[in-house]
């Protein structure tokens, strides 16, 4: 399989994966980027991601995406997480009446050690996060991502595959039998969950529903469909019209698919982004001034699938659908240190 690179890193003296990046009314010359923060752990490799063994969140900041961005605050710390074992991964950052809400997974303290998601708050987007004492009740899964409708609703979407552990979960159910690399491959795949959240933000207003998404047969996505989710879920609403994006995992693409609701089902729209240097990648979509700008993250300054950097391209939105502005570049790489078969 070809891989490309393309973009220098938004910063390369930080090693940043998974942003999500948000434009605020608190600064609108400013983006605000937040993501895992990656760091060359030592903990033993496996098909769960453990050596993703994150421990903190930073903000970076860019006012101009030709220049470098700014690495910010440190904003949470695992230690001030009451109820988190370890393992910070792909966070997302949602605003309500100028307060800031980080929305976040980890490994709780349990004998099972599941990913749960917890929020924490603060007054700016680039301060510092108190953690609520406890996570979501019935969270779970990885890669929160949040939608502030036009209606005042705020949604939530999450899940992600293999140590992700989303198939673990049946009905909003737990089953231990079916951790590790364990996807089903054959019949309907398994979609994000997604949830209203509460008017403070801090808790599900109501049951937790899985999200459908339908192929370009009509029909709705297979298990073993190339364009099937598997991670990083984002969501942007243009117009009248919701986009949702997401990684496809051991097909290493980020697709992108289409609904007239945040509660689906969504109907695939396109490919947004070719595989990148590295297992994968975790993306988001903002707009900034006049441009659309896509964030991902890629491993081709280091060679090493758990010490990433953040990118950032520019979009095209034209006749309903996203694209990069420029093609995307296969250029040889060099052979990734690929300590597993799966990254965070």
């Amino acid at each position: 399989m070809s891989v490309g690179f393309y973009d220098p890193p938004v910063i390369n003296i930080f090693h940043q994966a998974d942003p999500a990046a948000h434009v605020f009314k608190f600064d609108p010359d400013t983006v605000f980027i937040y993501g895992s923060h990656d760091y060359n752990s030592t903990t033993a490799s496996d098909d769960v991601g453990s050596q993703y063994d994150m421990k903190d969140y930073y903000v970076l900041t860019q006012t101009d995406i030709s220049q470098p961005a700014t690495v910010g605050n440190k904003i949470l710390d695992l230690p001030d997480v009451p109820w988190a074992q370890k393992q910070l991964w792909a966070p997302d950052v949602a605003e309500k009446d100028g307060q800031y809400y980080l929305f976040f997974p980890a490994k709780d303290k349990s004998e099972d050690g599941l990913f749960r998601i917890g929020v924490a708050l603060s007054d700016t987007p680039d301060g510092t996060f108190k953690a609520e004492p406890d996570y979501i009740e019935g969270s779970y899964s990885i890669d929160p991502a949040v939608l502030a409708d036009d209606d005042g609703s705020y949604y939530i979407y999450f899940g992600g595959l293999w140590g992700g552990q989303l198939q673990a979960w049946t009905n909003n159910t737990y089953d231990s039998s079916q951790l590790g690399p364990n996807a089903p491959t054959t019949g309907n795949a398994l979609g994000p969950r997604y949830a209203k959240l509460s008017e403070d933000l801090k808790s599900f207003d109501g049951e937790v529903q899985e999200l459908v998404f339908i192929d370009q047969d009509g029909q709705q996505m297979q298990a073993n469909s190339t364009r099937r989710f598997f991670e990083a879920s984002s969501i942007n609403k243009i117009g009248d019209l919701y986009y949702y994006q997401y990684s496809t995992g051991d097909s290493h693409t980020i697709e992108v698919a289409v609904g007239t609701s945040p509660q689906g089902p969504f109907v695939w729209n396109s490919t947004l982004l070719q595989p990148v240097a590295g297992w994968t990648t975790h993306e988001s979509i903002t707009k900034f001034k006049d441009d659309w700008l896509l964030y991902y993250a890629d491993a081709s300054l280091t060679h090493q699938d758990n010490l990433r950097n953040t990118k950032v391209r520019k979009l095209v939105y034209e006749d309903g659908t996203l694209s990069l502005a420029q093609p995307q570049p296969l250029q040889p790489v060099a052979k990734i240190k690929r300590t597993m078969r799966w990254a965070a």
